[in-house]
């Protein structure tokens, strides 16, 4: 793969996840324009992620007959001319729509976008070249977080979307420059080789371990836009969107992770100090005032990001083979749990209050660590 090329690659990861949660800080600002309750509200966000629960293994089987630089243009494209559309629609229903078709867009452009850097990158190079991929993931969820809430405050929602719109053509058309597709050397998956995959305790452990983490993530980021309106509701939106800065921490992380392997010894280990970090950041959450919130999202997303792009990294160094397959599911997993945490623990969130929305976020914190803890003995085992 050329140097420009991967630099491309990054971009057009970076773009799609701004995409992704574009919606998501200025939600409140959906609530009110549309009339909408809290739930009606945060469907812009969940309804954009739930396909990236079942479509994964969907889009990994069309990358054993289809080409990935193909396959991601055509959805760049495409997804671009729905952000266009959906900046100028005005009915709640068409605007809902839109963004659960957008959805099935964006798991056919990451899941090509994370094979495509699997595959044609050396073995002992692919724990680092994954990792980059994560930093750019992260890099898109804060600027489409910021951004869209900054851009919202100035120009109103609708501005935003027709900008990403215009990126995500200009993207596609520069794709065309893409390094020619690797040759995917093994035959068409089966159902059997995904609950293989499934049965091996060590991807067990780890696909259940995102799950749980990106279960709370998403609760957290999905709920926090309503508890700052609720703690100061004449706040402007560019408030909400600056509190992601936290997201920085990510990158580090993430474009440091062979550091941090070595220094811990192992990846389990690296990642279950990933896990207790995250939880820390989770119980800072609890003082309900901006500034302690502001830094508690930096200690939050060191936390997740650690662990997410080691376990995401450690997903790839164990399948030898079907990695397109091993990085449809971790994508499976990693987005079922999104799209579950940014709804049901909303019920903790309307009836029970801020303070055990987090406590109930909390345990699942505790269950991701301990099958962190797990996933470390299945993997001494292995070897």
């Amino acid at each position: 793969m050329t140097t420009p090329s991967i630099k491309i690659i990054y971009f057009a990861t970076c773009v799609t996840i701004c995409s992704l949660y574009a919606a998501q800080p200025i939600q409140p600002v959906f609530q009110s324009e549309f009339q909408l309750s809290s739930f009606q509200a945060i469907l812009f966000t969940t309804l954009m992620m739930a396909p990236l629960g079942f479509a994964p293994l969907f889009y990994g089987y069309l990358l054993e007959s289809f080409s990935a630089k193909v396959m991601v243009r055509w959805a760049l494209f495409s997804l671009g001319i729905l952000e266009l559309v959906f900046a100028m629609a005005d009915s709640y229903l068409l605007l809902l729509a839109i963004r659960a078709v957008q959805g099935l867009m964006i798991p056919a452009i990451l899941t090509s976008l994370m094979s495509y850097i699997s595959y044609t990158s050396s073995r002992e190079h692919v724990q680092h070249a994954i990792a980059s991929y994560i930093a750019a993931t992260i890099v898109g969820g804060f600027l489409g977080r910021f951004l869209s809430a900054f851009f919202t405050d100035l120009f109103g929602w609708r501005f935003f979307f027709v900008l990403l719109g215009v990126i995500l053509l200009l993207v596609s058309f520069m794709l065309r420059h893409m390094a020619r597709d690797v040759k995917m050397k093994y035959a068409r998956p089966k159902f059997a080789e995904i609950t293989e995959l499934l049965q091996s305790r060590e991807f067990f452990f780890l696909y259940s371990a995102i799950f749980c983490l990106f279960f709370v993530f998403a609760a957290l980021m999905n709920f926090l836009p309503f508890q700052l309106k609720q703690m100061n509701p004449g706040s402007g939106e560019a408030g909400i969107g600056l509190l992601y800065l936290g997201y920085s921490m990510g990158i580090f992380v993430s474009l440091n992770s062979r550091t941090i392997i070595r220094f811990f010894g192992n990846e389990p280990d690296a990642i279950g100090v990933g896990i207790v970090i995250f939880g820390l950041g989770t119980l800072i959450f609890m003082v309900e005032q901006y500034g302690v919130m502001f830094i508690g999202m930096f200690v939050f997303c060191t936390g997740l990001f650690m662990a997410h792009s080691l376990l995401s990294g450690l997903a790839n160094k164990l399948a030898e083979e079907n990695k397109a397959m091993a990085n449809g599911l971790y994508i499976s997993f990693y987005y079922t749990g999104g799209t579950l945490g940014s709804v049901l623990p909303g019920v903790v969130f309307v009836h029970f209050g801020w303070k055990m929305f987090l406590l109930s976020l909390l345990m699942m914190v505790c269950t991701a660590f301990y099958l962190v803890y797990n996933l470390k003995k299945a993997v001494a085992g292995k070897h």
